[in-house]
């Protein structure tokens, strides 16, 4: 069994972050383990509140699975703050950890900033430099790469930019263009298309978590990067077909569809 660890922050709904993680980790059959960087007040409808976990609990969190548990991957999710980024990057480096995806969370679905603002140079210095995938979505990349991105070029050269900054390979996820969902992963020479029809549902709460902690699993499984995001891909994508309409707001996708076909709880009905 390939033990995985997200770093990332809390949802009470359970739709998003380490709660999406672990389930994500589940599905894609890898055995997942937690840091939690920042506990949120949150659900469908938006986040109301953040409080950070003190960064000495976050490094002896770090440090309590490393000592004892061999880590095939990490997913690094929110973290929220530049001490939190620090303490999370001198813990990876501390032990040679592998196969790190990189979500870079800056702001909610609902417009709360998970990123303190303040915090976007730290990531970029201390996170980029140490991630195997990184797996901004297009106003993510934006922010990180400082421009505008409006088409399929300007998300090949927004992904050249950050891709200067570090990571071994950068997807760069199009769930925002208005046409179909198109994600692009480079690797400093050439250009990969994941294409998928847009979905017609509301209920995308989490696809950004889950989707990375897909990747993670998959590279633990040994899958090289290409395989591990095309995997990934179709997992999210079957997810979002056949996402939950929980709550006011927007509902989570569906992280065991094909675990509760089998069990006959067709959910989704």
């Amino acid at each position: 069994m390939k033990k995985v660890l997200t770093i990332a922050g809390s949802d009470s709904s359970g739709g998003a972050g380490i709660q999406a993680d672990l389930k994500s980790f589940s599905a894609n059959g890898v055995f997942g383990m937690s840091v939690i960087t920042a506990v949120t007040a949150q659900n469908t409808q938006g986040v109301f509140a953040v409080q950070d976990i003190d960064v000495d609990v976050i490094d002896k969190q770090i440090n309590a699975i490393f000592d004892d548990i061999t880590v095939d991957a990490v997913k690094v999710g929110m973290v929220s703050r530049t001490e939190t980024i620090e303490a999370v990057a001198a813990g990876l480096i501390r032990y040679k950890a592998s196969n790190i995806v990189v979500d870079p969370v800056m702001i909610s679905k609902s417009g709360y900033y998970l990123l303190k603002p303040d915090a976007v140079a730290a990531m970029i210095a201390n996170l980029l430099p140490l991630a195997t995938i990184l797996t901004p979505n297009i106003p993510e990349a934006e922010e990180i790469a400082n421009m505008k991105i409006t088409s399929l070029k300007d998300m090949e050269d927004a992904a050249r930019v950050i891709y200067q900054l570090g990571p071994k390979y950068v997807l760069l996820k199009g769930g925002h263009r208005e046409e179909d969902a198109t994600d692009i992963l480079f690797d400093g020479v050439k250009y990969e298309y994941f294409t998928s029809a847009r979905i017609a549902t509301n209920n995308t709460h989490g696809t950004g978590c889950t989707l990375s902690s897909a990747i993670a699993a998959n590279l633990a499984r040994g899958y090289n990067a290409y395989e591990a995001v095309r995997c990934a891909k179709e997992y999210v994508t079957t997810a979002i077909q056949h996402s939950f309409p929980i709550g006011k707001g927007v509902g989570p996708v569906h992280h065991f569809y094909n675990l509760y076909q089998k069990a006959g709880m067709f959910t989704d009905e």
